[in-house]
């Protein structure tokens, strides 16, 4: 997922799928002379766990490995398609073809391969090798060919896809021994990025250093550019109030702050990048035989809440109301498809459909069916700051009064990873902020096989949702965007999932100045100050 401080990231895609982001101004304190040699410090809200980038959902894992890997197609940070790994790229929905850089070199020193290319697509793009990225980057069923001698990687998809050519150029490529042997991913690193893993300690840190030969950045980049640090340490700081600290007295040089302490760095004229990302977002499990795979139910719990209230004490009254699901300032579809089409807050009304869906009041108020409790299990995740926790309990509060058992679950991001995404535990619903850049990307996580063989974390069946996929996917780049409104309109009338409010993230920076691409800081653009 690329967002820094999301919970699910899918395209750059849980905490997070990565990918939202835009880019903001830098503020006063961004100039300075680039120095050389240093070693920048960046707070990360959650340990990344694995770190094998084609078996992960998790946004903090996805910016750590932008740091070891490259993909074939760059994003810039004003969201165009730019050279990374190849220098050429072209195709329709159904093909795609790249052509490699020169020169380009793995971290052991050998060549990159269109071979080794090809063969992380088929790997992908295999089911059986049940990769996150499979749905998100490369279609299931895509077979890649690969010319060595041109350095060519030919691609054909089995079916339609709007954004092939940027979807497989956005996976991040690993080297011929890590797809050789992928436990030495797990807590290290093959890949052609700028840097390697030097020291991994879970639950603390991450030390990279740089590759002093790497030449073949994103876009424009130069080797032997200024000001890029010779070290990076990637720090586990859960709380943003001591991240914030951190960064205030120098031991930290960038951080990702949602909540309120964002504040108190604004005044300080801190250098800022922002990144707009879906914060409010209420998922629903629909799993047979739980409550919530009941449409009834589904849409009574939404019209108990106020969500204008919620995403108010969500955001700190920062954020604005969700329009689409793709992520703010991302993809090129901008149809307003959340506006009407979700259940309006009405209390009395929803406690009429739980009593006509056969739900009455038990003891203690209690609602029963069948002698069954109207029990329910919401999880959240607590690298979303603060404001999470004050968001839970009144949610808790309005179901509480509709006659809901509500017990919250605080969980970190590697217990989303586990209980949600690999399907190991029971959750009835959840905050779980899904960031995605272009709307293909989210076909997987909506649709299909649930967990531990898909992506389908909440196992939704919407028949409508995908006939308007498949005609928006045979349909190349924005002229497909009233298909892709219509899908999401669909899952908004079975309430499959109910998006709220988005906030803006900053990404500040102390003794250091970036960019972003997706919601990630760019490795290649960080630049030391003296």
């Amino acid at each position: 997922m690329r967002s820094v401080r999301t919970a699910l990231a899918a395209g750059a895609l849980v905490t997070g799928l990565a990918l939202s982001a835009c880019s903001s101004g830098e503020q006063t304190a961004g100039t300075g002379q680039a120095a050389e040699g240093k070693t920048m410090t960046m707070a990360i809200s959650a340990d990344p766990g694995n770190l094998d980038p084609q078996f992960t959902s998790l946004s903090v894992t996805m910016q750590v490995d932008w740091f070891l890997y490259d993909s074939l197609v760059g994003i810039s940070p004003d969201g165009k398609q730019v050279p990374g790994l190849a220098d050429k790229f072209e195709g329709n929905s159904t093909t795609a073809k790249y052509t490699l850089r020169k020169g380009v070199t793995c971290a052991d020193g050998s060549p990159l391969t269109a071979s080794t290319v090809a063969q992380n697509i088929n790997f992908v793009g295999d089911p059986a090798n049940k990769s996150t990225r499979i749905g998100v980057f490369i279609p299931p069923g895509a077979k890649a060919t690969a010319d060595d001698a041109t350095g060519t990687v030919t691609v054909t998809a089995p079916a339609p896809d709007a954004f092939l050519v940027r979807n497989i150029g956005g996976l991040h490529i690993v080297c011929s021994k890590g797809m050789k042997d992928r436990s030495i991913l797990k807590q290290g690193s093959d890949g052609t990025g700028m840097y390697t893993v030097a020291e991994a300690v879970p639950g603390d840190h991450y030390t990279l250093t740089r590759r002093k030969d790497y030449a073949w950045g994103p876009g424009d980049f130069k080797q032997g550019q200024s000001g890029l640090p010779d070290k990076v340490v990637l720090k586990v700081v859960s709380n943003e109030t001591t991240a914030a600290n951190l960064l205030l007295s120098g031991q930290v040089n960038i951080v990702a702050i949602a909540g309120p302490d964002k504040q108190r760095l604004q005044a300080q004229k801190t250098f800022q990048r922002e990144a707009g990302t879906p914060l409010g977002e209420l998922w629903f499990n629909q799993k047979a035989g739980l409550t919530t795979a009941d449409l009834a139910v589904r849409k009574a719990l939404t019209q108990a809440l106020d969500l204008t209230q919620l995403g108010k004490v969500l955001t700190s009254g920062t954020g604005t109301p969700t329009t689409r699901l793709v992520a703010p300032g991302m993809g090129p579809c901008s149809d307003d498809t959340v506006t009407g089409n979700l259940p309006g807050h009405d209390l009395d009304a929803a406690k009429a459909a739980l009593d006509a869906a056969g739900w009455r009041p038990g003891a203690g108020g209690i609602r029963q069916k069948a002698g069954t409790k109207l029990s329910l299990v919401f999880y959240y995740p607590t690298s979303l700051g603060p404001t999470v926790q004050s968001a839970a309990e009144l949610l808790q509060k309005a179901w509480t009064e509709l006659g809901v058992d509500v017990s919250l679950k605080p969980v970190s991001t590697a217990e989303i990873s586990t209980v949600v995404l690999a399907g190991q535990g029971t959750w009835h619903a959840g905050l779980i902020p899904l960031t995605v850049s272009l709307p293909s990307q989210l076909v997987s996580f909506l649709s299909g096989t649930g967990p531990p063989n898909g992506s389908n974390f909440s196992s939704i069946k919407n028949p409508e949702y995908d006939a308007a996929v498949a005609k928006a996917a045979a349909v190349p780049g924005a002229d497909g965007c009233a298909d892709w409104a219509s899908a999401e309109r669909a899952l908004f009338k079975q309430v499959n999932l109910v998006p709220f409010v988005n906030a803006t993230v900053p990404i500040f920076g102390k003794g250091a100045t970036f960019d972003l691409s997706e919601g990630s800081v760019i490795p290649s653009s960080i630049k030391m100050l003296g």
